[in-house]
């Protein structure tokens, strides 16, 4: 699909569904200053191209039982790209993991993870990620305290 030429309109919209998803296209018009037909020609040319990918409720991990937040880092062993393949299929299967990334560095991957306690966390690295084939090192980093968080990309450089 050819990629789509944002202009300062598109940028707007994109701006405010960010900040909330789940403004009627009515109020969108209105906080971008298009009238509602030409808002939701819009709006459905930024899903249709995908610059839009999905939309979600955003949940506050204490609010439901999910205090213990970590940064897991995460080492393979160095025998070609099986242990990759089977580890990123594993990680799928985790609920506790909300992302992982493949890392440049000392570590092969870097996984956000979400437990509600210490021994909840502890059975995810001894049950789940040592049983792991492959894993040859795992070292865990808590949150202490969140000052940011936020899913909105930035779009100011892209005026």
């Amino acid at each position: 699909m050819p990629s789509l030429t944002l202009d300062k309109t598109d940028l707007r919209i994109l701006a405010e569904l960010q900040l909330n998803g789940r403004l009627t296209n009515v109020e969108l018009a209105e906080r971008v200053a298009l009238s509602p037909s030409p808002c939701l020609r819009r709006l459905k040319q930024l899903e249709e191209s995908g610059v839009i990918s999905q939309y979600v409720a955003l949940l506050d991990p204490a609010k439901i039982g999910l205090g213990l937040q970590a940064f897991v880092r995460v080492t393979l062993e160095k025998r070609g790209n099986l242990h990759n393949q089977t580890f990123v299929e594993a990680v799928q299967r985790w609920s506790e993991v909300v992302n992982c990334f493949a890392m440049t560095g000392e570590m092969d991957y870097l996984l956000q993870v979400h437990f509600e306690d210490m021994e909840h966390f502890s059975r995810f690295v001894m049950n789940d990620l040592l049983q792991q084939e492959g894993v040859e090192d795992v070292k865990s980093s808590f949150v202490l305290k969140e000052y940011k968080r936020t899913t909105a990309l930035p779009l100011n450089h892209l005026r």
